[in-house]
């Protein structure tokens, strides 16, 4: 896409579509940025139409092919839509990227154990027995049903032709659950066996389904999370960097190649329903 590229290497995706669901994120935007700069035509989907197509413009702006488009990935008619209008626009997806997902408060518990504090507001007090279904189906409707209604409509555009993948985005919470995020932990984990499901269904398909489940990254959703207003380490923020053997966030940039090779069939033609983890060894650290 230009001759200043920050790839870790470059696969040849000239002629391909790859299609990105939450593309305009933090993790989402490098990933459709490298795509692009792999030849790759790349179809943004996000809710904010506008965001969406900042990010394509940006892209343009650089010499790489990429539009936005503004659909509810839990909406199956609206996504058949956009499909149809992608492949008017590119041709038909080659390449799948359900990047889309996120969490709720609603899912969340004020503690990470059950009754350590019960000072503070309500919400620091919210317990297990508070939980409300109503964010706990948010969690699963926008990670596990915003991963299948998307494979569904756009795997179809895959069926009878080579090299089509779809790359799904799990998370460390799926490996092991994450306190006070009960919801987003059984979603993620959810995401993952969907994964493996879907690759063993469409093994003769020539379809092959892939998971990365990223570490801890700052991105939009976690930020005020993870730090505080003067950039230092929220107390959450510190445990997590403890449990990373790299003593480190990662950085959007580090997911690429992880990305690139599982898009890359002739690199990754017999790899299909892996979990590929890019955390630092978080999964690995038995914390001892």
């Amino acid at each position: 896409m230009n001759s200043t590229s920050t790839l870790p290497f470059s696969i040849d995706l000239a002629g391909k579509v790859a299609v990105v669901t939450g593309g305009a994120g933090i993790l989402g935007a490098a990933m459709c940025r490298a795509l692009a700069e792999c030849g790759a035509s790349v179809a943004i989907i996000g809710r904010d139409l506008a965001k969406a197509e900042k990010l394509a413009e940006e892209i343009r702006t650089c010499s790489g092919q990429a539009r936005g488009y503004s659909c509810n990935v839990l909406d199956r008619t609206a996504l058949e839509n956009t499909a149809s209008a992608i492949a008017a626009d590119f041709g038909a997806c080659d390449i799948l990227i359900n990047g889309a997902g996120g969490n709720h408060p609603k899912g969340i518990t004020g503690q990470e154990y059950f009754g350590v504090d019960t000072s503070g507001d309500a919400q620091k007090n919210t317990t297990f027995f508070d939980l409300d279904m109503e964010g706990f189906e948010f969690v699963f409707d926008l990670n596990l049903m915003g991963t299948l209604l998307p494979s569904q409509v756009f795997a179809r555009q895959m069926l009878g032709r080579s090299g089509c993948s779809i790359i799904n985005i799990s998370s460390m919470s799926a490996f092991r659950p994450l306190t006070k995020v009960a919801a987003y932990s059984g979603a993620k984990a959810a995401v993952s066996n969907f994964t493996q499901w879907l690759a063993v269904h469409l093994g003769q398909s020539g379809i092959r389904v892939n998971a990365i489940a990223p570490g801890f990254f700052i991105t939009e959703q976690n930020r005020d999370l993870m730090l505080e207003k003067d950039g230092n380490y929220t107390p959450r923020a510190q445990k997590v960097i403890a449990q990373t053997p790299m003593r480190r966030f990662g950085d959007a940039s580090e997911l690429i190649g992880a990305l690139l090779w599982l898009a890359e069939s002739k690199a990754s033609g017999f790899v299909t329903g892996s979990i590929i983890a890019v955390d630092g060894g978080f999964s690995a650290y038995s914390g001892v």
